[in-house]
């Protein structure tokens, strides 16, 4: 019997109208590296008969009306590849700004959770001939890394090559009946308070610890010290979208000349762009910005279930003005975060999310909501940025090959900007994804990105000692 996981159900449980609880990708194509020529319907075929394969594309919700634990996984029995690739052409002239629009409508509609939780969207139009394909998955179905990963899964390393994983051959599993569901929903649910006895003394300790590291200096930022921008309140159901593609040999180049690591830059250009948009806007704070950062565990942790995913708080250093002395000072308070983060159970997250019901959190979500709380307590972290890593070489998906690979992730109520990246190809592409009514023109933040890398690139090179002139041997006499 699959049942989600406690944090993938929770994914369900927070979701309301104006709350998405999905994942987003936006796939640049070349059509011109297919066999053959582009057509929708083919392309669209083909794609149903590699998902046919891969259970987590034809898997869908099911629960009994006794249930009383999380739901559970069954095979759609009805699948049908129609219901989830859809085909979209975007009006003229079909630049970047033509194609984020339709990109944050079909991010702002749920998901029909009757059908397996996915959409893939078809976007033709495109000034230069290429092909978009917008994804759509339900966070209870993948994380950042294995939302990457089941895309990947579709592709190859050759434009005529078979998928870079093999299909699943082996039939479906028997679905379980719904007596039997609602059996080993009371069971699990029976055994609770002894999950519940043996997570407790381990969670007291951490709030003490945390004292005591923030007193020492050791500690990573502390929930609900971040100050409050325009970004932080209340989220509607409204999204907007942008991207940036930077250079991935620059971003290691500044790297290796500071002493840093790719994420120590990573952060440092998106407070640098942040930095931008929040001082044109005249709200720039006096305190520095904290992003949360998830943490993948995959590997860490003996927990079930989709989502191996645990978080740690980044102090942005959006105070200092200087690009070397923000990263220098990125890079110092991240060896603490990181220090404080393994100091954690990996599994903590995922262990506490066990106890999610679906009724108390889909009240609480909805009355936070009604009330706007985020407005009013203070700012928990500011925004999300995750960092996943992709392809390090050439992809084609179904062919085509994928010049640009944007994440978008959800925002939340109190923190209403998400930036993703993802390496791809020498590249990082970054996604940024907002609550329309809180940050409107995400363009105007993602177009400091690339000004952000060149101070730090120009930053690099000139701390460089000059090349020492060589040295010529005179002409002899003739």
């Amino acid at each position: 019997m699959d049942r989600l996981s406690g944090l993938d159900a929770s994914f369900l449980y927070f979701e309301t109208s104006s709350h998405l609880m999905h994942v987003c990708g936006l796939l640049i194509l070349d059509p011109t590296t297919m066999p053959g020529e582009y057509r929708f319907s083919s392309f669209r075929d083909k794609l149903g008969s590699r998902m046919q394969s891969n259970a987590a594309f034809t898997r869908k919700l099911h629960n009994p009306f006794f249930n009383l634990d999380h739901p559970v996984w069954v095979e759609d029995d009805d699948f049908d590849i129609e219901r989830h690739v859809r085909r979209i052409v975007i009006p003229a002239p079909g630049g970047r700004q033509e194609l984020a629009e339709v990109c944050g409508d079909i991010a702002a509609q749920p998901l029909d959770r009757s059908r397996p939780l996915w959409e893939f969207w078809v976007i033709e139009g495109l000034a230069d001939g290429q092909v978009a394909v917008m994804t759509k998955m339900h966070h209870a179905t993948v994380d950042g890394v294995s939302g990457a990963s089941l895309v990947s899964s579709l592709c190859s390393l050759e434009p005529d090559a078979p998928p870079m994983v093999a299909p699943d051959k082996s039939p479906p599993a028997r679905r379980p009946r719904d007596r039997d569901i609602v059996l080993s929903g009371v069971i699990g649910i029976a055994k609770r308070p002894v999950r519940l006895a043996w997570l407790l003394p381990g969670t007291l300790g951490v709030l003490p610890d945390w004292i005591q590291r923030s007193r020492r200096g050791t500690a990573m930022p502390a929930p609900f010290t971040a100050p409050r921008t325009s970004f932080n309140g209340t989220v509607t159901g409204h999204r907007s979208i942008a991207f940036a593609r930077l250079d991935l040999d620059q971003v290691k180049e500044v790297k290796n000349a500071f002493g840093s690591t790719v994420n120590d830059v990573v952060l440092t250009l998106c407070s640098g762009a942040l930095r931008k948009y929040l001082d044109d806007r005249g709200e720039l704070p006096d305190t520095s910005l904290v992003a949360m950062v998830p943490v993948s565990v995959h590997g860490k942790t003996k927990g079930g279930g989709t989502n191996m995913v645990s978080g740690m708080f980044s102090t942005l250093s959006s105070d200092i003005a200087d690009p070397v002395q923000r990263l220098s000072a990125i890079a110092a308070q991240n060896l603490i975060a990181k220090s404080h983060h393994k100091a954690l159970s990996a599994s903590l997250l995922q262990d506490w999310a066990q106890f999610a019901a679906p009724n108390t959190f889909g009240l609480a979500v909805r009355l936070y909501s009604r009330l706007r709380l985020a407005d009013r307590h203070p700012v928990v972290h500011n925004l999300v940025i995750s960092n996943v890593p992709g392809p390090p070489m050439p992809i084609y998906f179904l062919g085509a090959r994928i010049v640009g690979f944007y994440p978008f992730g959800p925002v939340f109520h109190g923190a209403g900007l998400n930036i993703t990246v993802l390496s791809n190809d020498g590249h990082l592409d970054f996604g940024l994804i907002a609550c329309r009514e809180l940050a409107p023109d995400l363009w105007a933040l993602a177009d400091h990105l690339p000004i952000a890398l060149d101070e730090l690139v120009n930053a690099a090179r000139a701390q460089q000692p000059a090349p020492k002139p060589k040295r010529t041997r005179p002409a002899k006499p003739a």
